[in-house]
């Protein structure tokens, strides 16, 4: 199976959901090569696992032999994105906002542009800001020159507009009504400043990129095309991204390299083939081989390491992705007990998630001492672990009679080397 061209390579890995023109029509523009753009507003200090999808999309696009521009909103991300949020989003100082584009910049810079050991995903990304254009905008120059070109009507048969004009409990506030507006004028502006004539989102930035498009044509008559890709769901129908431990962050400070590459280990089989498709950039041939050597084996199936292999030397680096097999493999054979000083003191350093146990941490009982510690969300969760015995303090087995006694299990006499108290919970968890 020989992919030829990035829309051949996307259909088959199911990355195209909805597009503007035909298929046919979009193949054809990307015969030559083209600047395309993606979006993503700062809404937090780090991009989360969400934005792997287009993230990976723009390398794709590299690969073939175009031009991607990541667009950081420093201006949309001062208003909020409506599109299907049950209500109005709180808004951040412009401080703020400023802070989070500079760590957004930074993180896009890393993961596209860098040569972090090993990753093949370079993609010479240019980065751009919408407030660099949107900042000297006077009201009555945008209301007359962008605005006159939307119908109310129109706007408001969106369906991520729509969905909010239906609820009772929560409208739209004008200020949010107007997001459309600026997302189509950046898509005008990178028309007419880079040449960029195909923007990439998410499936919920439909209703956008169509006005987009539409703006470009009323404006500079561009013909330019939009493609949205599929929104991830998972097989057993939970939420794609959030664990027990809440958010799967890309800043390692955030979440570790360590729990990053479990998350991806952990990943079902019902899900992971298709993973590989969405989340690396193998070859859809070797993703099939994997599958079918999967099913024919006996034995440990494979995708699932590969997946987090791939995935996390992408986001973290070749060093870091060795260094979360390293523990993960220790961990999955058992062999806690085996660790040297300088073992237990390195899993630290590669990545286990890890606390300096302080006076003020033993005088709590274990129910909120491991919220506390990010091993569990809630007491709730404790409590039933420690009711089937699924909690452990370097392998020895805790009951609910223990949940009082953190200062008496955390001794020093009890500990590794009288340093380091491993616990596990449940069958994969380890702090």
């Amino acid at each position: 199976m020989v992919v030829k061209n990035i829309i051949d390579d996307l259909s088959q890995r199911g990355l195209i959901h909805q597009h503007t023109g035909t298929l046919g029509e979009i193949t054809e523009h990307l015969a030559q090569p083209q600047t395309v753009y993606c979006g993503f507003d700062p809404t937090a200090d780090s991009l989360h696992i969400g934005s792997l999808v287009p993230l990976m999309a723009l390398a794709r696009f590299a690969q073939y032999g175009h031009q991607p521009i990541a667009l950081v909103g420093g201006s949309t991300g001062l208003i909020g994105d409506p599109s299907f949020k049950a209500s109005e989003r709180a808004l951040n100082t412009e401080a703020l906002v400023h802070q989070w584009v500079e760590c957004l910049n930074q993180q896009i810079n890393a993961l596209l542009n860098a040569d972090r050991g090993g990753n093949s995903h370079s993609a010479r990304v240019t980065l751009v800001n919408n407030l660099d254009w949107m900042q000297g905008q006077s009201m009555l120059h945008f209301l007359r020159d962008t605005g006159k070109h939307f119908s109310v009507n129109s706007m408001i048969q969106k369906e991520s507009v729509k969905q909010r004009l239906q609820r009772d409990d929560a409208g739209i506030s004008f200020t949010e009504f107007t997001y459309m507006l600026l997302q189509a004028y950046d898509f005008a502006q990178l028309y007419q400043a880079h040449q960029c004539t195909v923007q990439i989102g998410g499936s919920d930035q439909w209703g956008n990129l169509t006005a987009g498009t539409e703006l470009t044509r009323k404006r500079y008559g561009g013909k330019v095309y939009g493609i949205t890709l599929p929104l991830i769901t998972k097989a057993d129908g939970s939420k794609f991204g959030k664990t027990e431990a809440g958010t799967v962050w890309l800043d390692a400070n955030k979440t570790s390299p360590y729990a990053f590459y479990q998350f991806w280990l952990n990943t079902a089989d019902d899900d992971v083939y298709r993973f590989l498709r969405y989340f690396t950039t193998l070859p859809i041939e070797t993703i099939e081989a994997i599958e079918s050597q999967d099913k024919a084996s006996t034995g440990k199936k494979q995708a699932a390491q590969r997946l987090a292999d791939e995935v996390t030397a992408w986001v973290h680096g070749v060093e870091q992705q060795q260094a979360a097999a390293r523990i993960s493999s220790v961990l999955f054979n058992g062999e806690v007990e085996s660790l040297t000083v300088d073992d237990l003191a390195q899993l630290a350093l590669d990545g286990m998630p890890s606390t300096k146990l302080s006076a003020d941490l033993l005088t709590l009982p274990l129910t909120q001492l491991l919220v506390n510690v990010e091993l569990a969300q809630s007491g709730k969760a404790v409590k039933d672990a420690l009711a089937r015995q699924a909690i452990t303090v370097n392998n020895q087995p805790l009951s609910m009679a223990d949940n009082m006694r953190a200062e008496a299990l955390f001794i020093p006499d009890r500990g590794f080397f009288q340093q380091y108290f491993v616990i596990k919970m449940g069958k994969k968890k380890y702090h």
